[in-house]
């Protein structure tokens, strides 16, 4: 319900924008070709402020994908180096274990 309220909401705020745009363009009170003009340099102004915001905001998110990259390999190669340390003190643990059951069935089988 509130996601169909928000659709027509939108719906209606750019039907708004758009019937504001042509009663402007209709009742200007300067030349069409130099309001064309006019709306012609005003928009080559917004399409060059978005571009220079948009290449910020690219570079913003490649240098936080980048950042995120190094963390992550920083904390990859960490518990890699953990766990091989642990692996260590396994394979020993086990060793011993394997080493306490030969000498019991050592026992046993003597017995």
């Amino acid at each position: 319900m509130a996601n169909n309220n928000l659709s027509n909401g939108l719906v209606a705020l750019l039907a708004g924008l758009g019937i504001g745009a042509v009663a402007g363009i209709l009742f200007a009170p300067e030349k069409g070709s130099v309001l064309r003009k006019r709306i012609k340099n005003n928009a080559e102004n917004e399409v060059q402020s978005f571009k220079k915001k948009f290449k910020g905001l690219k570079r913003e998110v490649q240098e936080k994908a980048q950042e995120k990259e190094h963390a992550f390999a920083d904390r990859f190669n960490s518990l890699v180096s953990k766990s091989n340390h642990k692996s260590d003190e396994v394979i020993a643990a086990l060793e011993k274990k394997l080493i306490e059951l030969k000498e019991l069935r050592a026992k046993s089988t003597t017995k």
